[in-house]
Parts: C-alpha cells; structure tokens; sequence
C-alpha cells in the first residue's frame, strides 16, 4: 500500500471537502499496519440509470481508492427508492415502483462497472437489512434524531415556510440511508455535495450506536458544456460514456477553458502531480487547446480504448486540418430524421437554401461537405452523428445537434 500522506493526496484530489480528515488518516493508518483495505461506501438512488461523465466523478474517485487497495460497497437503494427521496427539490419525489427499481439497477450496475474494478466491488440492496427492522427499532433509531436537525435540510426548510406538504415519512429518507452505514460499518463514504445531509447523517448515526464514524468525502457538481449548469441530459450539456468516440473526443474539445483543470481533477485518473503541472503550464502560456487535446484523449480513451486512436484521427480531419470555423451556428434535428436527406426541411426553415432543389443542385455541384469531406448526390442517406459539421456552398456552416 502507498503511504498515508499519498493516498491523502489522491483522495483529496478534486474532492469539495472531506469531513472527518483526521479519522482518515488514522484508518488509513491502521489498514496499512494491518493490511486491509477500507470499505467505502457509494449509496445510488435508482430513479436515472443513464449515466454520464457527471455521474463518473464519484465512481472514478472510488476507483482510484480501489486502485490503492481498498473496497467498494454500492448500495442499491431499493427499499429507499420506493419511498421517494426529496432530494432538493420544492416537493416530494415519486416513489418507483419495485420493478422500476430492479430494472434501473441493472443498468446502473452494467454501466458501473466500466468505471470501477469490478473485482473490489459489492453490489448490495439496502432492503436486505431495511426490512429486518422491527417497529420498535424504527421507532429507537429516530430517537437519534431531532426534527430541528431534520429542518436543517434546505429543501425541508423551504417548503415548510412555504406551507409545501411534507410527509412524515420523508423525514424518514435521510434516517434509513445513514442505516446503511451502520449496516455496513463503513469507513468512508463519497457522495456529491448534493448528498451533504443524507451522508453526515450516516455519520452522526454510525457515532449514537457507539461505532467508529465514517470519512465523509464530498465531490463537487460538474459543470456541463455550457460551463455554468450542472451537466445534465435534459440540458443537452453532457458528455455520456457511451456515446460514440469521435462524438465524446470531439465534445471534449468544446469543455471551456475555464474548466480544463477541474475536468482534469474530476473526470480523469491523472496523478495530482501531472494535474499541477498542467494548470502551471497554463498559467505560464501554454496553449489550452493543446491542454484539452491531451484530456480528450485520456478521457476518449478510459471509454473507448480501442477507439480512441480512430476518434482522435477523425477529430483530426474533421475539425484541425479543413479550415472549419471555431465558432459555428447549431442545427438541431430530429433524431428520426438525422440524414442528409433528412435533414433538408430543416435547412430550409433555417433558411440555409430557399428549397430542396437548390439544396440537391448545390450537392451535384460538389459545393456540400461534411467535416471537410465533399458529398456527392449518392450520400442522401449518410447519417449524421452530433458534432458533425456540414458546410452548404462557400461560406455556410452548421454544427449538427441531436
């Protein structure tokens, strides 16, 4: 095992805060004396399986403690799953219904394990333990805790001044997940800052029951392509793993600069060291395309190994070596309609060309490209991915947007 202070630094890398720093210290202490790993603990709400390089920051933090010898316990949140979570929002979250729990961990557990090792890895449902418990035991655990605490919650805060219903039972959510710690006697758990209050929690209720209270490690909300938002599908500012390489390498290229570095931190398993290097090079000049061009291949290729060399080519061809413009307008289309055939009542409302003959016209005449690549009449069919660009006589461009 690597010494205390290392792993520190590679756990700390990137992380918002670590409650409980020197409790850390003194288990990573005592595992390396005794060499074992610690158990952390990762709790998922089943309610949004499809996940993307947001989702990632956490399960990459987990690997690289995985990496330094340690454990990973996910928990399924199954029996919390189906009693809703209101998780910052102005009122209660719908509860899943059983089989929508089942159906989402699966994805979730196939999609996790293209992060994490799977070997270090169980996955468990907090219903094995949750529904062992008695009434009386429902009722002794709740004495751990006092609604003012419970109010501390900002969501719980704002809907009760704002005389928004709050069932009793969802005083309940954050009392059941820091069960799980105990159930688990875990010794660090990692969660998105969103997820302050359910973790302290675990925390607070692992320390009432006499056990030795967890590491709390908090990973800050990445910001999507927008460089503002939290990346999110709904926003269309995200970068999903499983999008094709060329899209992901080229999506990676348009992080703003702003967020190189905290790209570098949260998305990728570069040593602290590399990343101090990088931001030291930037601050004395160096070019933060070729910065970027270097996190585009890590990240491309942590996703698609065997991809990664092809994704960089074609990012090459495309968008390096064929005077595309840097700034481009966006053509949003429809997903059923994403050929080039498909594609041409769209040009026409955007009013790219007047109709579809000029368009057709303006293809026979080999005045269309897609990335640089002149067309020709026979590729009416050529489907387009997000990121393409097509340049439709001398001087109109339009970035493709699905």
């Amino acid at each position: 095992m690597k010494s205390v202070e290392e792993q520190m630094r590679i756990i700390a890398k990137g992380a918002k805060e670590i409650v409980g720093e020197e409790d850390l210290r003194n288990k990573l202490v005592r595992a390396i004396a005794e060499n074992r790993g610690l158990t952390i603990k990762l709790g998922l709400d089943p309610s949004a399986p499809d996940i993307h390089l947001g989702h990632s920051v956490v399960l990459r933090k987990i690997r690289q403690m995985q990496d330094l010898g340690h454990r990973a316990v996910i928990v399924i949140g199954d029996f919390t799953g189906r009693i809703g979570d209101p998780t910052g929002k102005s009122k209660g979250r719908a509860a899943l219904s059983e089989e929508q729990v089942k159906e989402n961990a699966k994805t979730y557990t196939d999609q996790i394990f293209e992060i994490v090792d799977q070997e270090k890895t169980e996955v468990v449902f907090n219903s094995s333990w949750l529904k062992q418990l008695d009434f009386e035991e429902v009722i002794r655990l709740a004495a751990s805790v006092t609604v003012a605490r419970i109010l501390e919650r900002d969501d719980f805060t704002e809907r009760y001044k704002n005389n928004v219903p709050i069932g009793l039972h969802e005083f309940f959510y954050p009392l059941m997940q820091a069960y799980d710690s105990v159930a688990l006697k875990a010794d660090i758990e990692i969660g998105g800052t969103d997820q302050t209050f359910n973790i302290l929690m675990g925390r607070s209720l692992q320390k009432w029951m006499g056990m030795e209270a967890q590491a709390a490690v908090f990973m800050p909300i990445l910001e999507g392509l927008d460089g503002v938002e939290k990346m999110s599908k709904s926003l269309g500012n995200y970068i999903g793993i499983h999008e094709p390489a060329e899209v992901m390498f080229k999506k990676v290229m348009e992080v703003p600069d702003s967020l190189i570095i905290r790209y570098y931190e949260l998305v990728t398993d570069e040593h602290p060291d590399a990343v101090a290097r990088l931001k030291e090079e930037l601050t004395q000049g160096r070019n933060p395309r070729d910065v970027k061009y270097e996190l585009a291949r890590i990240v491309t290729n942590l996703y698609h190994k065997d991809e990664a060399a092809n994704a960089e080519k074609y990012y090459k061809e495309a968008f390096m070596n064929k005077g595309i413009p840097e700034s481009i307008p966006e053509l949003v289309i429809d997903l059923d309609k994403d050929t080039l055939a498909g594609i041409i009542p769209k040009l026409i409302e955007e009013e790219y060309v007047k109709s579809g003959s000029e368009f057709r016209r303006i293809l026979s005449q080999g005045g269309t490209s897609l990335n640089g690549r002149v067309l020709t009449m026979e590729e009416l069919d050529q489907v387009l991915i997000c990121g393409d660009v097509i340049k439709i006589g001398k001087k109109k461009f339009a970035k493709i947007i699905k």
